[in-house]
């Protein structure tokens, strides 16, 4: 805890963010710091509430509710209100390898399971742990983590997103050899191309990282897709252990009329090619799809959703609307969300604040549902046909909801991106491993075993449990790399 009576005395604060008008011309981290007296301030609002939830990570209602990296944040939150920053640091990386990342792009399910939340705003604790890395990083503090000792066991690991970053983290301070593959041209998987820059900058924090991990001796291959550059079955054959964490990198579509029309792309498609073109050429090539004085309608919210609208106001859309086909959430939790559950309210995120900075509203329609796609006669995309929803209203034997009838309407639109989330792993290394599927096509592995049908073969992330949070693809890259080093040696030092 910090202050025994900090959370009476004091009230949450956040730092402020740049001014959106500004921020939405360049692509520089939107996000600021709070001075270190009023970072120890917050850290004193952290009550003696005896039994913190904050950080137990449980799923409660399907969602996370706590930490799921367990990180000790009453105890880096008192060691801030002390001053003792080295110390609080030490006490974050024991739990967690990349704060640096979950401090800036993770929703902070900890914050909606503090006690305090229960009274009173909650405790900010995500803002304190993006400063406690930032300020270890500026004294030096955090330097790669290179094992005293060598085994002679191998492990390929296939996918650098944050849950094969974790694993190899792991499995490298245990002293094993350990190889990660990736198909793209730069490591670090959605949080190089799946989260645009301002969110999370890729040179000055992802690659500053990856550098850390290089020079603690871990080996990256970019531009190699296992099953297609090389065959899964080779890998096998090379190491002592493969651990397969792809990502959930299927989107879901939307088989309406039209949607073959030029100018109706998936959201990673959009957000992948900007980002890349960013850093190779500072959008200067014009490799990537640009909504520039176009009408761009997102489909779907969530955080995709929210990063296609950040990053078409940068490029300078004409118009920007956001499709939600759920209702609008509640400004307070309801009676059937109670505390500790992650709490389902309304939500302003830095996409629907710049984009009703520069338009004059928030660019979300809620109930809403698209019908069809409209061709301007030469296969372009001219608009869309949509119409609202009624909830109250499931359709027997299909969707939990009906369309109003009389309610369509049509919009224009040069430029659709679909955000509607994800339906599991592409499957081409499953399928040449003899990997088996689970009912969800995600690689059939156990929670905290993680281990597939093939022996010696594991699987850890999205491409396991399904489209999820940093924290959790953290969480399994740590548990995958415990149960991977536990079949290598026998026994396991790893958390």
């Amino acid at each position: 805890m910090g202050k025994p009576t900090g959370f009476k005395e004091y009230k949450r604060q956040t730092p402020s963010d740049r001014d959106p008008a500004l921020r939405i011309l360049d692509w520089e981290e939107l996000h600021t710091h709070m001075p270190t007296e009023e970072l120890q301030t917050q850290g004193a609002r952290c009550m003696n509430c005896g039994v913190p939830f904050c950080h137990t990570g449980e799923m409660i209602a399907n969602m996370a509710a706590g930490c799921p990296v367990n990180n000790l944040i009453p105890e880096w939150n008192d060691l801030i209100y002390n001053n003792r920053w080295k110390e609080a640091l030490d006490r974050l990386h024991k739990t967690n390898n990349f704060p640096e990342f979950t401090g800036r792009v993770c929703p902070a399910p900890c914050e909606g399971s503090c006690v305090l939340g229960i009274i009173e705003p909650p405790v900010t604790i995500k803002n304190i742990e993006c400063s406690i890395i930032d300020h270890g990083f500026e004294q030096g503090w955090v330097n790669p983590e290179i094992p005293e000792t060598r085994t002679d066991k191998t492990v390929a690991i296939v996918g650098s997103g944050p849950a094969g970053l974790a694993a190899a983290a792991q499995l490298n301070k245990a002293g094993h050899t350990v190889t990660v593959y990736e198909r793209a041209d730069r490591i670090g998987g959605l949080l190089m191309y799946g989260i645009p820059n301002m969110k999370l900058d890729k040179k000055k924090i992802v690659e500053r990282r990856v550098a850390l991990l290089k020079e603690a001796g871990i080996n990256f291959l970019t531009n190699t897709e296992i099953g297609k550059d090389i065959q899964a079955d080779e890998l096998k054959e090379k190491f002592d252990a493969v651990i397969l964490c792809t990502g959930a990198t299927r989107p879901r579509d939307l088989p309406i009329p039209g949607r073959e029309l030029k100018g109706v792309h998936f959201a990673m498609e959009f957000l992948h090619a900007n980002t890349k073109s960013l850093l190779d050429s500072n959008l200067e090539d014009g490799n990537y799809i640009n909504a520039k004085n176009k009408n761009v309608i997102v489909i779907g919210g969530g955080d995709t959703g929210n990063d296609c609208l950040g990053t078409s106001l940068r490029h300078g859309c004409k118009s920007l609307v956001n499709f939600e086909i759920v209702p609008q959430p509640p400004n307070e939790r309801t009676d059937n969300n109670p505390w500790p559950q992650w709490p389902k309210v309304f939500r302003v995120d830095y996409g629907h604040e710049e984009s009703a900075t520069k338009f004059g509203e928030d660019p979300r329609e809620f109930e809403i549902s698209t019908v069809e796609f409209l061709d301007d006669g030469n296969g372009n995309l001219k608009g869309l046909k949509a119409c609202k929803v009624d909830w109250s209203k499931p359709q027997k034997g299909g969707a939990p909801f009906s369309p109003v009838e009389g309610s369509e309407i049509t919009y224009d639109a040069d430029l659709v991106l679909l955000a509607m989330g994800f339906l599991g792993p592409e499957s081409p290394v499953a399928e040449q491993l003899g990997v088996e599927l689970d009912p969800r096509s995600n690689y059939k592995a156990e929670h905290e075993h993680f281990t597939t049908n093939v022996e010696g073969v594991f699987a850890a992330g999205d491409c396991r449990r399904g489209q999820s949070l940093i924290v959790w693809a953290i969480n399994e890259g740590r548990g995958v790399a415990r149960e991977c080093d536990r079949f290598l040696m026998k026994e396991t030092s790893l958390p």
